[in-house]
């Protein structure tokens, strides 16, 4: 008995190891919490959780006795047991991944803040324009010069319900993880709303005079969730 109990750390480690190895090496799930960049290093730190485990498994393997005594004192080498409770989210890594942060993340921020900018290039004259809505918003609170005025524009985000005449087009967008996301969103007149969540491509024109950043809505396409659904880029 004494034996699995020295098992189960080394068990620990292998668990969490296989559930970083999971989500960044044999698919893209990492991308739900951190940045593309950040993959080298959770495929590593899963490599060496998953060796460290398994040797620590050969080591008590190799023992004869269940226990390790010195001087006639017996030592447990079971560890903390609040050391488990990394069991409950390595499991769920394993089973299931959670969704990315979505329309729960924007109800519950409260800024509408837009970074300010004071310079911005020239627009291409296509039509209809694909703005990031990064580049969307900022333009439209801080450009004086109106370079959005009579522009069709697309963009493209998530659904998040606001009202009965608008709703909101939204990313969130990381810097490093999940823990430092912030959310950038547009309000949406003159379509209704798809189901929350769901990820379409919105063709408008900018509504001038609103109190936050706003779109006329004239067509919208229902798309797939991109694969790294945290970077604001202008297609999808």
């Amino acid at each position: 008995m004494a034996a699995v109990r020295k098992m189960l750390p080394a068990a620990l480690l292998v668990l969490i190891g296989c559930a970083l190895l999971r989500i960044s090496l044999l698919s893209d799930l990492y991308l739900r919490y951190v940045k593309e960049g950040l993959r080298p290093l959770l495929v590593a730190s899963g490599v060496i959780l998953v060796v460290l485990g398994l040797l620590a498994v050969l080591r008590v393997r190799g023992h004869d006795h269940d226990t390790a005594t010195d001087h006639g004192h017996t030592h447990s080498a079971t560890g903390p047991k609040m050391a488990w409770l990394l069991a409950v989210p390595a499991v769920m890594l394993l089973l299931f991944a959670p969704p990315a942060l979505g329309s729960y993340t924007v109800v519950r921020d409260g800024s509408g803040a837009v970074a300010k900018r004071t310079t911005f290039a020239a627009l291409p004259a296509q039509s209809p324009l694909a703005l990031s809505l990064t580049d969307f918003t900022s333009r439209a609170v801080w450009d004086e010069k109106g370079s959005l005025k009579g522009r069709t524009v697309r963009l493209t985000g998530f659904v998040t319900p606001q009202g009965s005449d608008s709703w909101q087009l939204s990313r969130v967008i990381v810097s490093c993880c999940a823990a430092d996301a912030r959310v950038v969103k547009v309000e949406i007149h003159g379509i209704a709303a798809p189901p929350g969540d769901s990820w379409v491509t919105v063709t408008g024109m900018w509504r001038p005079g609103a109190k936050a950043p706003a779109l006329d809505a004239t067509a919208l396409d229902r798309i797939p969730q991109p694969k790294n659904p945290y970077r604001d880029t202008a297609r999808p």
